[in-house]
């Protein structure tokens, strides 16, 4: 029997003895999206302050591009549990995501709290890198009179430094590219590379090159990555 449908058969067969939730977790695991929604919204039916399905059914909606609808059960995880960073990180992105869906004059009316959803997740927690990279990417893309500032965004990349040294190298080699400073920017890469020949570290750097229209470095790097990551 081939491992694969011995695999799905097993999931089938378990399932039969589970509640809907543990079903919804292992539909969501398997991206069985439509049926995951609906065990998920029978579990929270049959349990209002389920928080994990209540999670799920908000990255089900982003996942769905639903941000309104992710919005909502985010909103709510948050209130349940105003002290978990991932609740804020991710009410943050849900509005974030939104506000890039919107005519410019609706997002601006979004970006404080964006803003503080993102600076509270980090405070609750100093180790959660991604939001992080959320406030990085914020910070760099926001005009500077609405807020952004390359020196906000650089203090994320110094503390992404202090958590995950790959991740500050890459943040930093981010930051130097969007303002086009390309050679620096490369560097960070490459230092990135060194640290994890990973194969999202070089695609950081094929993207640079591409861009940069340096045809034969982006070729070189392309066939160093699948070397590493085959």
């Amino acid at each position: 029997m081939k491992l694969l449908p011995f695999f799905m058969f097993l999931i089938t067969f378990t399932m039969m003895a589970e509640s809907d939730f543990e079903k919804a977790e292992k539909l969501f695991i398997l991206e069985k999206i439509d049926q995951d929604k609906i065990l998920f919204e029978n579990s929270l039916n049959a349990n209002p302050k389920n928080l994990k399905s209540i999670e799920y059914l908000g990255d089900i909606a982003g996942h769905q591009k639903k941000w309104d609808e992710a919005i909502t059960y985010y909103l709510l995880l948050k209130d349940y549990n105003p002290k978990s960073a991932v609740y804020w990180y991710k009410y943050g992105g849900a509005l974030g995501m939104k506000a890039k869906s919107v005519n410019k004059f609706k997002a601006l009316g979004m970006i404080d709290e964006i803003e503080t959803s993102f600076k509270t997740a980090a405070k609750l927690d100093s180790k959660h890198t991604d939001t992080r990279w959320a406030l990085l990417i914020l910070y760099v893309e926001l005009p500077g009179i609405i807020g952004g500032s390359e020196k906000k965004a650089q203090k994320y990349a110094d503390e992404l430094m202090l958590i995950s040294k790959i991740d500050g190298v890459m943040a930093k080699g981010h930051i130097e590219e969007y303002f086009k400073r390309y050679e620096t920017a490369e560097k960070y890469y490459l230092q990135g590379i060194a640290i994890t020949h990973s194969k999202t570290a070089y695609q950081r750097l094929i993207n640079l090159y591409a861009k940069t229209k340096q045809t034969n470095k982006e070729k070189k790097a392309k066939e160093d990555s699948a070397k590493f990551n085959k």
